[in-house]
């Protein structure tokens, strides 16, 4: 059974548990709800949480897992001496998959059977032609010990398939017979539905934290695992950023960090100043009917897509910038500063555009927040508007406007698109803002683009640098936080 049809099964016996739950308490009280301990309607949801939230639970984790218990169980029964010097047991696996789903495909379409998808012999049948007579194209030629492995693969998987039905049904069906056999006009049926709806708002608020853990975690193995391969003096020391799946790498971070840092400063140049200049005269001299049309077309920023900046970095600013800075004498300067469109000056400026409503809302939001009560005093003493602003608003609202610049910050640290298309791939150290430059992300994306050996140190350099992205953005919180403290015990 496909898992989506498993899934409506689930709320569809769910949906009869609710029912014959409410149904089956009237019944014990005689139909009068008077007599009941609580509601009807938590009788019928009791009878269905419990068919339904344990088998649910089952089936996510089933689903989540078997794909990685299955791969590792294939994987060990392939023979190392059977992988090819020009592949890894990962790209091997890959290919086991491809071949498994080109069988599926084939069964699928009706042309093909089991007992002839389990009899195909690689070593005596061409698998690539065979599939292609079912209509099925595969990319290369099928060796041996893949075919069989993916024969294993598509047995192993129809096996849990079928168990993971098997338990998942007898959980829902187990579930809604128990909760109701217990339902009767004196059984608590809020309590126990209160608690259980607690139980997963408390999932739920943990989740965003699991998942944190789980991203940290599996960054910090694979960063473990590069640690293995390449020395962390280079990587953390080293002036010079140079991947050559060689193995004589020179992987270091620093230069990757300068470009980033580089043109996160100068975004932030751009979308602090404007961003909050905007806020202040929004939520302070605007009139109501400017805020309406304003703010709503400010914030329109926050809605395009990164390659759309991307593009207008390369098309608009970056060619606007070589006439002003480049071309020798055909510059507005005279001076050829600027070789190329692409630069740490055009996507600092392109992406402080974009980070201008990330400060504005926000700091319009804190700023609105601050009790009116103080404005009217320090007016009441005989402040001007501006006074007031200054020396009342912005400092009541500094928290709040460091977190928006927080944001911001981090948003300019982990961009990729503009970067890419605006600041180009050349990993270096150099102040001059008219040079091409990069950052951590793009390195990241470059170096897990393609067919990638995730057992070599080129590859496994992306996992360092996310974490090493990571840390700096904590580092960021924890200034900020420290700040924000600072700053509250002297206003409040």
């Amino acid at each position: 059974m496909p898992t989506i049809w498993l899934v409506v099964s689930l709320f569809v016996l769910s949906a009869i548990g609710f029912f014959v739950g409410r149904n089956r308490a009237l019944q014990s009280a005689g139909g009068d709800t008077r007599d009941l301990h609580s509601l009807p309607i938590y009788y019928g949801m009791n009878v269905a949480l419990t068919a339904l939230i344990p088998a649910l639970s089952v089936l996510v984790i089933w689903v989540l897992a078997q794909p990685m218990i299955i791969d590792t169980q294939v994987s060990r029964t392939i023979p190392a001496e059977l992988i090819p010097e020009s592949s890894t047991r990962g790209l091997v696996m890959s290919d086991v998959r491809r071949v498994a789903d080109g069988l599926d495909l084939a069964v699928s379409l009706g042309g093909m059977t089991e007992a002839d998808s389990r009899a195909i012999n690689a070593e005596t049948t061409d698998v690539r032609a065979r599939l292609g007579e079912y209509g099925v194209a595969l990319g290369s030629d099928v060796r041996p010990e893949v075919l069989k492995a993916a024969q294993t693969y598509r047995n192993l998987t129809a096996t849990a398939s079928l168990a993971m039905n098997v338990v998942v049904a007898v959980l829902a069906i187990g579930g809604l017979v128990l909760a109701y056999s217990k339902t009767h006009k004196d059984f608590r049926a809020r309590n126990v539905v209160e608690r259980g709806v607690l139980a997963l708002l408390i999932f739920a608020a943990s989740l965003a934290i699991l998942t944190t853990v789980g991203i940290v975690l599996s960054m910090l193995f694979e960063t473990l695992n590069f640690f293995s391969l390449h020395d962390w003096k280079d990587f953390f020391l080293g002036t010079t950023w140079a991947p050559n799946f060689r193995g004589d790498s020179e992987l270091s971070i620093l230069p990757l960090l300068w470009g980033t840092l580089y043109i996160s400063f100068i975004a932030l140049l751009v979308a602090v100043p404007v961003g909050l200049f905007a806020a202040v005269y929004l939520s302070e001299y605007a009139s109501g009917a400017t805020r309406a049309f304003a703010k709503p077309l400010l914030e329109i920023l926050a809605g395009i897509p990164t390659i759309v900046y991307g593009l207008f970095a390369l098309l608009t600013v970056g060619p606007m910038l070589v006439r002003v800075f480049g071309r020798g004498d055909n510059g507005l300067l005279g001076v050829e500063w600027m070789a190329g469109a692409t630069s740490v000056l055009t996507a600092g400026i392109v992406m402080g555009i974009m980070l201008i409503p990330f400060v504005s809302s926000l700091s319009d939001d804190i700023i609105n927040a601050v009790p009116q009560s103080m404005r009217d005093g320090s007016l009441g003493l005989g402040a001007t508007k501006s006074e007031t602003v200054r020396q009342v608003v912005l400092p009541a609202a500094l928290p709040g406007i460091v977190g928006a610049v927080l944001l911001a910050a981090s948003r300019a640290i982990g961009e990729t698109m503009i970067v890419v298309m605006g600041a180009g791939a050349i990993a270096k150290f150099s102040l001059n803002p008219l040079e091409s430059m990069t950052t951590i992300t793009t390195r990241i994306v470059s170096q897990l683009t393609g067919d990638t050996d995730f057992a070599s140190s080129e590859t496994l350099v992306a996992f360092a640098l996310g974490l090493t992205l990571f840390v700096l953005t904590l580092g960021l919180n924890v200034l900020a936080l420290l700040i924000v403290r600072k700053y509250r015990e002297q206003y409040e």
